[in-house]
């Protein structure tokens, strides 16, 4: 906290996720903030962000940001493969972590043959990110400081409710379906399992299975119950690498040794299920929704496409500044637009939460158990995947 007792918060990353993060944090005034540090690889890019946000300084070093004594938070915005580090690292240093999903990965080892996502085992893989998690929690349990997992989903309203709804009837989550589609990455490592520790299924599944995570969390602590994760299943497929470059033209997904669609099913140990889908094949926006089948209710939850607007241009004539859809490569013809993107999606309350719980010490509706969770699972699935059949994770 600096002299005007603002809380001072340093960016790492200078990509979309750090848009994401700082759209929302512009909009929210409740708890006295100063954007201290942004820091990134390309010193244009970073200081395009340092001018577009108002941050007092800019490095290409993420350090400065360490070992800057007013920096009360790190928001971590990078590729996964950076995250175990700039986490150890931050939490040494005492500060607070912000994280983007997912926590971490395996991301190869010297002497592993490369592709690692085609030659490295999936259950080596496995094995040495459990190791890396205990690592990880071990650091995030000695700091005594805030470890915030940034999975927007939590936050979306329509979640929220649900997680309301099911705190005031008790109810109980029979089969839940989740998913989160599009027809690719903006990022150029997304291909690359080193870069990003997997394809399409961590990369947008995440979002829906961590979800549905928190809220059979919500469900246990509604009817004094402990659920857990009693199995996974999964699938995991490359069908775009087997398309013409004409029939490949409008999908912009160029995986290299990672997954573009995988299917998982999720056991609990209360012997309901979850279907959680995630696919770099889906043309004309991105579908994000939740479904939850309940012992006296049925939920559904849409984050995009929503149709809380339409609009139908023949030209795209003065729109560049518009922005109309994530993945949506026209802007003619009938389209349902982002409306509000940043609130709909849960930046904002996710943002808000979290300076809020460093802010008035309490801890953060999406925390470190939920990002452990989430990534044991993820690659309990690849495991999953590689051997054909259910695995614990």
């Amino acid at each position: 906290m600096n002299k005007k007792g603002e809380i001072c918060l340093g960016m790492i990353g200078a990509g979309r996720a750090t848009e994401l993060h700082m759209n929302a944090l512009t909009r929210y005034t409740g708890v006295p903030l100063c954007f201290k540090w942004i820091a990134a690889h390309r010193y244009e890019q970073v200081n395009m962000m340092k001018e577009r946000y108002g941050f007092v300084n800019s490095s290409l070093d993420y350090h400065d940001i360490l070992n800057d004594p007013e920096v009360d938070i790190v928001d971590i915005c990078t590729p996964p493969y950076a995250h175990t580090q700039m986490i150890i690292e931050a939490m040494r240093a005492g500060k607070h972590v912000i994280c983007e999903k997912p926590l971490t990965g395996y991301f190869g080892e010297e002497g592993d043959e490369r592709p690692i996502g085609i030659n490295v085992s999936k259950v080596h893989m496995y094995e040495k990110l459990c190791e890396s998690l205990e690592e990880v929690k071990k650091v995030v349990d000695e700091s005594g400081k805030k470890f915030m997992y940034a999975e927007n989903f939590v936050y979306a309203p329509a979640v929220r409710k649900a997680a309301e709804i099911l705190t005031k009837k008790k109810s109980k989550i029979l089969y839940a379906k989740g998913e989160e589609s599009l027809k690719g990455s903006s990022s150029p490592v997304a291909g690359e399992w080193d870069k990003t520790g997997g394809g399409t299924f961590i990369r947008t599944g995440a979002h829906p299975l961590s979800a549905i995570l928190w809220l059979k969390q919500i469900e246990s602590e509604a009817r004094s119950e402990e659920i857990t994760v009693k199995s996974v299943f999964a699938d995991m497929g490359h069908i775009t690498p087997s398309l013409s470059d004409y029939d490949h033209r409008h999908i912009a997904t160029r995986p290299h040794d990672v997954e573009d669609n995988g299917t998982v099913i999720i056991t609990f140990s209360d012997d309901s299920k979850a279907v959680v889908i995630a696919t770099d094949v889906l043309l004309g926006g991105s579908k994000n929704y939740l479904e939850l089948y309940c012992n006296d209710a049925v939920i559904n939850c849409t984050l995009t496409l929503s149709n809380l607007m339409s609009t139908y241009f023949l030209d795209e004539d003065n729109l560049d500044d518009v922005y109309i859809s994530e993945m949506l490569p026209l802007k003619t013809g009938w389209n349902n637009p982002f409306v509000e993107d940043e609130i709909i999606r849960g930046y904002m309350d996710e943002l808000r939460d979290f300076v809020e719980s460093v802010y008035f010490d309490r801890e953060p509706k999406s925390g470190f158990k939920l990002a452990y969770d989430s990534i044991k699972i993820i690659y309990a699935a690849y495991k999953s995947a590689e051997l054909g059949k259910a695995v614990e994770p």
